[in-house]
């Protein structure tokens, strides 16, 4: 993994074109992707430019591009030791900066037609808490000084933005050291009241495991954990918590049920007792989210589902009965728990999505369920 920071290349001025085409430079497709409101790029072999709105991908150019014309575009836009990084591995992901317009996630990969670049634009500043939709009870989880809070949802869903405006309350509010995790560095923190240390895996330290094991010694009060994706990296996660950090991680997981048992089948059968005891003790709270188109086509909406640790979730824990979880959201309304369905009406009621989708979500849910 390598990082990047701004160039002169990139403080120049962007011409932004009035259409977009392939014969624009990358800097330029990526400022009118921003313009455009799309929140991912991709420059694939034989296709069109295409963006992602509105969660649906749209192509924006009627000539497709060719390997050799998507080659031209990196090693234009790309520093050398990029270039050289991606050639060597076939792929690498890093964070692009184009001055006045932002940061964005680039992917590159190497694949059976030639190079291929997907990239997900950043957000230009980290969001309000009023601003995201979260419920209200998600503010409260920043409270605690110990135990571990969970950020969920597919690939894409905002999870990453979210996690930051966490974060950031916890910048505004709090005198903490707060040690970040990432792989990349997408979202750059300006220290508050907090004592700010970001780490960049591939950059600044070799693995995820390196650099949770060195946040330890570090004297955090608050680690923040990019994403959980293996056995090593959850015992490190649960341990900080359980001896007196606030740890704030995401999974690819689709709702707070999974979620748990996810962490729990990370594990072998015959610790698994042992890890539920102590996820029943350190758990504070899920909060599972996905992105569903607005009914006017101006974006996304983000869907919540809430779960707070309450004695009777932890007893549900201790006990494997990770089925109950569900109607124990349904029944923890006092407790700031929202269930996804509930959360979706929501959205219908004030007529910001359509009934339709919130069809096609229960479906889903429901297919999910019964997996």
């Amino acid at each position: 993994m390598l990082d990047y920071t701004a160039s002169d290349k990139d403080s120049l001025e962007v011409h932004l074109p009035r259409k977009i085409s392939p014969a624009h430079s990358l800097n330029e497709i990526l400022a009118f992707a921003r313009r455009e409101n799309a929140s991912d790029v991709h420059l694939s072999p034989q296709n069109p430019i295409v963006f992602r709105k509105a969660g649906r991908l749209t192509p924006v150019t009627s000539d497709a591009l060719s390997a050799p014309h998507i080659h031209n575009i990196l090693i234009k836009a790309l520093p050398p030791k990029i270039m050289e990084a991606f050639e060597k591995s076939g792929d690498v992901e890093y964070v692009h900066a184009i001055s006045g317009y932002g940061y964005f996630r680039l992917t590159l990969m190497k694949q059976r037609k030639g190079k291929e670049l997907t990239t997900r634009l950043i957000p230009l500043e980290i969001p309000r808490f009023a601003a995201t939709g979260m419920p209200t009870s998600c503010a409260s989880l920043i409270k605690w000084s110990h135990g571990i809070i969970l950020i969920t949802g597919p690939a894409g869903c905002g999870k990453t933005t979210t996690l930051a405006t966490l974060v950031e309350m916890i910048n505004q509010r709090r005198s903490d050291h707060i040690v970040i995790i990432e792989d990349p560095i997408e979202t750059i923190y300006e220290p508050n009241l907090c004592q700010i240390t970001q780490r960049q895996i591939g950059t600044h330290t070799l693995s995820q495991v390196r650099a949770l094991r060195a946040a330890l010694r570090e004297d955090p009060d608050v680690i923040v954990v990019g994403e959980l994706r293996e056995l090593s990296t959850v015992e490190l996660a649960i341990t900080a918590a359980e001896t007196g950090h606030l740890v704030l991680a995401t999974m690819n997981t689709v709702n707070a049920a999974q979620t748990i048992s996810r962490l729990i089948d990370f594990y072998p059968t015959e610790n698994q007792q042992m890890i539920r005891n102590l996820i029943s003790e350190s758990l504070r709270g899920i909060i599972c989210q996905q992105l569903v188109p607005k009914k006017d086509g101006s974006g996304m909406a983000a869907a919540f589902e809430v779960l707070m640790n309450t004695p009777s979730v932890a007893n549900y824990i201790r006990k494997g009965a990770i089925n109950q979880i569900e109607n124990t959201i349904a029944m923890g309304k006092s407790f700031g728990m929202v269930r996804m369905q509930d959360s979706l009406q929501s959205l219908v009621d004030k007529d910001m999505i359509s009934m339709e989708e919130v069809r096609q979500r229960h479906q889903q849910l429901n297919e999910e369920k019964n997996d």
